[in-house]
């Protein structure tokens, strides 16, 4: 009987001893997200541009619009505040636009476009200073005039769900089945002082290693456009009202209300938290 126990204890003893010295799993890493975001169908096209030329019907090349149903070359804040939009959330009454986009000489607009409003590309520290997007503000990035593909340009072509394919700043040759998708980044660091400038980029900034240049000191959240187009194959017969893929630009004219801005800014960008259309965290 003994000897039986003192097996038995044995065997207790080296049981503990692995579990006390057996690896514990590797914890999940948590990614962090500051975002939330609004998807803006098409809404309609017209060759005028209320920031670039405004009050000048018919001075731009083809945009194709997004969100505000009734943007045009006349539109003032008051418009877009008081008009349709079909925007989800409704809340978002701003205009987005594009040139258009041809295959073939057609006229073809996105299947998704989304728009997401995200703290990355500063440090943690600079997220949670960020201030809410002004009422009223205008941007425009990208480079309209480019001849071509430009290191320095905050837009690149990709297709979606088709990894292989790299990204680049021209028009890329998506597999049959696939869509092709482009992607820009807009200016999040903003002088503090103007809703526009003569060039509609000077008042905003890019954050230099992490941070707002001096010229520049306030954080907003940084817009990216996502637009997705139902074509693939070879690239040759694409282009933009503006020119090659490399011309791709956008036009932002903020019309949230301020306290809803405030409110996502304040419970998704600065605490860095993913939200989804209803600014709520996903």
């Amino acid at each position: 009987m003994t000897t039986r126990k003192t097996t038995l204890l044995a065997l207790l003893s080296l049981l503990i001893g692995m579990v006390a010295v057996a690896p514990r799993p590797a914890e999940a890493r948590v990614i962090k997200v500051a975002e939330f975001l609004a998807d803006c169908p098409f809404s309609h096209r017209l060759p005028d541009d209320p920031i670039v030329f405004p009050g000048l019907p018919g001075a731009s090349h083809m945009h194709s619009f997004f969100g505000s149903r009734v943007t045009n070359a006349y539109t003032q804040l008051s418009d877009l505040q008081n008009g349709a939009t079909n925007c989800n959330p409704a809340v978002d009454r701003s205009s987005y636009w594009v040139p258009t986009f041809y295959r073939d000489g057609a006229a073809v607009e996105p299947a998704i476009v989304t728009f997401y409003y995200l703290g990355e590309g500063v440090r943690d520290d600079v997220i949670a200073t960020t201030q809410p997007l002004p009422l009223g503000l205008r941007i425009v990035a990208g480079n309209a005039k480019a001849t071509g593909p430009d290191g320095s340009s905050t837009s690149r072509w990709s297709c979606l769900h088709a990894g292989e394919v790299p990204p680049s700043k021209d028009f890329v040759n998506c597999p049959s089945g696939t869509m092709l998708e482009s992607y820009l980044d807009f200016p999040q660091c903003w002088n503090g002082r103007d809703l526009d400038s003569a060039d509609h980029k000077s008042h905003m900034a890019y954050p230099v290693a992490g941070a707002c240049p001096g010229t520049h000191p306030v954080p907003v959240p940084k817009l990216r456009q996502v637009i997705r187009y139902p074509v693939s194959g070879d690239p040759s017969h694409f282009r933009l009202a503006s020119g090659g893929g490399f011309t791709m630009h956008g036009d932002f004219f903020n019309a949230w209300p301020a306290a809803e801005m405030e409110r996502r800014v304040r419970d998704c960008i600065r605490p860095i938290v993913k939200c989804g259309a209803d600014g709520r965290p996903v």
